[in-house]
């Protein structure tokens, strides 16, 4: 048949959107369902629904969105009134609900090839791509929440057999057909609530945790965990994380949830977890993340051949159970702490070839040999994105096989896919050949740290998509030479550009290192690290030189704690931040100040090239500047800052004289004046009257500070270390007074010395040494 012309559905939409009465949620729900449909027949079941006549008033539900939600299919549709467990504004991660989803039953059996988890993130965006889930925006996480007239939609079509028991006082409410319960901690459920709750609902399929502080205590009471336990016996779902403190223990009667699929431990106090934890042939998901205080699995961890989802990210594990291998079913094992036996050595993750996401192996250092490694097959692993291998740290003077240790590491080389990789605390002289090979194609992310006893960096520079590269701990390293850029230290012109796709480079604690060898090219164009926005190089007390000649895409370069540097700073034309901190004598020679934004330099020398640069540059974009450490008696350039500063902090710089600046100075927000500018008697406040944020610090001579009166936008002062200050008068604007170690001033606020009290006594929060000055007028 031939497909309706676009004009058709283009009426019947426009007369749906119509129906929408300008809800942009209701719009976006039914362009979710008709997306991709060009059955006119489908688009007019739409427009004609009865649903339409239904009244919002009496069910409180729009009708677009119950229209939508007819619309799914069946298995949709219990997933998403699951969510109706979630309180309003919950944000969600989209592998968290899968694995709940997969314990309830909820996913079809996925075809050959695919996985259930690989089936329940194509219902997850189903639903997302019908605006039933919405992304979240939170910078810290990835995650999603349902909008409020979604989440009501949800509740609505959960009726009685979901139950959210922090929403309601009375028990008597919750129905006793209720098989889903959610609460919160420290909430509004208290033990006996709860008790009461899964006493009358006995079926009950879930008990759901929704909250995200997991530090909370339960509002009242202490919950009997054995009571708990024998009211959930058809559980399938239990997020169980309130346990007696003194006892740190799960009590053996959980052995009979056989029907549990997905149990939660995490944050919990436990010590110990009981044999009968082996009896739950049907769990698919344990999470003990973060219970710090867990030293052990049970032994019998290997009868859970059901088992998909093992975390035990943040425990105290001393080892692995034995015979982890028969999980062949695992999909994700966030830790494995390698064993001194062969039943739970390395070798058993050989057995694991579905692992996904990320695996840390801990306690490397028990591998005795490269054929223990070769076993564990890690090149077979090609869902793993990330892998984190660690060796214990080890007492000086223990002395290890360097070639044993590289060949153990040779053996763990990771699939070609891994994207991120780390490796902490290698005990060889080192590293193998593999780390730094152009294969690893995907490579983003790498750090290598505590590598104390190699005494060469590895080649890095032909690892195509690396971005971030981070080197820490390298004790023994003198030299970071052609190697690091070229396979074998040379330059071959067929050879791609060293470091092509790297971002930010971070060098730290390498207190030996003492050169840094340029890597030659022809011109700029051949130059390594063309996309290199980050240089961070710390606590490296004997690095002399040299610096990356020319770095185009530079934007921020900091530098500390490297004391004997004393060659040219890279030339870099757009580099927006810069810090140099220690007594390094780097030389700024070449480097471009217009577009610096903030700018931290320590040191007579440098101190002095940077006032001389901004007398011949006048930078347009300097936002932040902090100087430090210089004694030499120098002024700001034209007595007065650049007009674009907002914050301006000068530490040990007595000679330094503070400008007078005759016009005003509307940018300045933020002045830290601390032990410097000996020669200023009086401050010339008017000049800036935004001024929010002030600290005056080690001016042994101050006796008065009446001028901060007159910057009425101030809103913060702390004044430290002047012990014959005795006069202070502060602007109706202030909110925060700080005062340390001015004795006088100090004392007659504490008193309330009528001659200083009566013109602080609006400000609500004041502090003598960090003891708070009650205020009867604010508080």
């Amino acid at each position: 048949a031939e497909s309706p012309s676009g004009s058709a559905l283009e009426k019947i939409g426009r007369k749906i959107i119509e129906k929408c009465k300008g809800l942009p949620l209701a719009a976006q729900a039914l362009g979710g369902l008709l997306r991709g449909e060009d059955d006119e027949k489908v688009w007019n079941d739409v427009l004609n629904s009865d649903i339409w006549e239904f009244s919002e008033k009496k069910c409180g539900i729009l009708p677009a969105l119950r229209i939508s939600y007819s619309h799914l299919p069946s298995y949709l549709k219990r997933c998403f009134v699951y969510c109706s467990l979630y309180p309003k504004d919950y944000q969600f991660c989209r592998d968290e609900l899968v694995l709940l989803w997969m314990a309830e039953g909820f996913l079809q059996r996925p075809k050959a090839g695919s996985t259930l988890e690989e089936v329940g993130c194509e219902y997850f965006n189903d639903l997302a791509s019908r605006s039933f889930f919405q992304p979240s925006h939170n910078p810290y996480r990835n995650s999603f929440v349902m909008h409020d007239l979604m989440h009501d939609l949800a509740t609505f079509y959960g009726e009685n057999f979901y139950f959210r028991t922090f929403e309601v006082n009375n028990v008597v409410k919750h129905d006793t057909k209720t098989r889903h319960l959610s609460y919160v901690l420290g909430n509004n459920d208290s033990a006996s609530k709860i008790l009461e709750v899964c006493d009358s609902s006995k079926h009950a399929r879930t008990l759901l945790q929704t909250d995200c502080n997991d530090y909370f205590e339960l509002s009242e009471g202490i919950l009997d965990p054995c009571q708990l336990l024998e009211q959930m016996k058809c559980s399938r779902v239990l997020s169980f994380k309130f346990f007696s403190r003194e006892e740190g223990m799960l009590h053996d009667s959980i052995g009979e949830l056989i029907h549990l699929r997905y149990l939660d431990l995490s944050r919990a106090p436990v010590m110990t977890l009981p044999e009968s934890l082996g009896n739950l042939y049907n769990l698919q998901t344990l999470k003990l993340r973060d219970c710090r205080n867990l030293k052990k699995l049970p032994s019998n961890m290997q009868n859970l051949v059901n088992l998909r989802h093992l975390d035990t990210y943040g425990t105290s594990l001393e080892e692995m159970p034995k015979g982890m291998s028969k999980l062949q079913d695992l999909q994700f094992l966030s830790d494995y702490v390698v064993g001194k036996h062969e039943e739970n050595g390395v070798g058993e993750l050989g057995e694991l070839p579905h692992l996904h996401g990320s695996l840390r192996i801990s306690k490397l250092e028990n591998v005795k040999n490269s054929g223990e490694a070769s076993n564990a097959r890690m090149d077979e692993k090609i869902h793993l994105d990330t892998l984190y291998l660690r060796w214990s740290s080890f007492e000086e003077g223990e002395v290890c096989d360097s070639q044993t240790e590289k060949d153990v590491l040779d053996k763990l080389h990771p699939h070609k896919n891994l994207k991120k990789l780390f490796i902490f605390g290698y005990r060889g002289t080192m590293l193998p050949d593999w780390i730094g090979q152009s294969s690893y194609h995907n490579m983003t992310f790498l750090v290598l740290r505590g590598c104390r006893n190699c005494w060469v960096v590895p080649s890095l520079g032909q690892l195509p998509s690396l971005m971030e590269l981070k080197l820490e701990g390298f004790d023994m390293v003198k030299k970071i030479g052609a190697e690091f850029y070229k396979a074998d230290g040379t330059h071959h012109h067929h050879q791609v550009t060293p470091f092509p796709s790297l971002k930010t480079l971070m060098i730290e604690r390498m207190p030996c290192w003492e050169e840094w060898e340029s890597f030659e090219c022809d011109d700029d164009d051949d130059a390594p690290f063309p996309q290199l926005e980050t240089l961070w190089i710390q606590k490296c007390p004997k690095l002399r030189g040299d610096l990356p000649t020319f770095l185009p895409s530079l934007k921020l370069l900091r530098i500390s704690g490297c004391s004997e540097l004393g060659c040219d700073l890279p030339r870099a034309p757009i580099i927006h931040s810069l810090a140099i901190q220690g007594k390094q004598e780097a030389r700024m020679r070449e480097l471009s100040l217009s577009m610096l934004e903030a700018l931290h330099v320590n040191g007579e020398h440098l101190v002095e090239y940077v006032f001389d640069a901004i007398t011949h540059t006048q930078p347009t974009s300097l936002r932040r500047l902090q100087i430090s450490n210089c004694s030499s008696a120098i002024s700001f350039p034209g007595d007065s800052l650049p007009p674009s500063l907002r914050e301006l902090y000068i530490f040990h710089c007595k000679n330094v004289e503070f400008p007078m600046q005759h016009q005003q100075h509307h940018s300045l927000a933020r002045l830290i004046i601390s032990n410097s500018c000996d020669s200023l008697t009086s401050f010339a406040f008017p000049a800036f009257p935004n001024l929010i944020y002030l600290r005056i610090a080690g001016r042994e001579n101050l006796t008065c500070l009446e001028e901060v009166s007159e910057l009425q936008s101030l809103r913060e002062l702390s004044i430290h270390m002047c012990p014959k200050l005795e006069k202070i008068r502060v602007p109706a604007s202030l909110r925060r007074l700080e005062i340390r170690e001015c004795a006088l001033l100090g004392e007659g606020i504490e008193r309330k010395d009528p001659h200083i009290w009566p013109s602080i006594s609006h400000v609500p929060k004041i502090y003598v040494d960090e003891k708070r000055i009650r205020n009867e007028s604010t508080s």
